[in-house]
């Protein structure tokens, strides 16, 4: 078949569909509402680098997703903070993430 016969048929029939498909009436659907299974005071435990961790970490990462990781050692907490701000250029100063791995080694690490 010619390219040109390929064009005319493809545009006759994109030409007979357009009516059909302008014609479809738009359904509006509503907004879904959701209840989430904790509340809006969700945060990280007080004490030394809660505000600091809350600051640096919550703009990607709930307070509650953090939480629910599991225990880490020191140095394994350092290699995670290490991975998001190499891999995914999370800006937190050095000192920042030295306090941040201090927090998460006092609250979430090994037993």
């Amino acid at each position: 078949m010619s390219r040109s016969l390929r064009t005319a048929l493809l545009a006759g029939l994109l030409a007979g569909s357009a009516p059909a498909l302008a014609a479809a009436p738009l359904e509006l659907r509503p907004t879904p509402e959701v209840d989430l299974p904790f509340g809006d005071d969700i945060g990280f435990p007080a004490g030394p680098g809660s505000d600091v961790i809350a600051s640096n970490c919550t703009a990607c990462h709930s307070a509650d997703h953090t939480l629910n990781q599991p225990a880490l050692s020191r140095e394994e907490w350092h290699a995670v903070v290490d991975k998001m701000i190499t891999a995914y250029k999370a800006p937190i100063t050095p000192e920042d993430a030295r306090v941040i791995v201090d927090y998460l080694a006092r609250v979430k690490g090994e037993p």
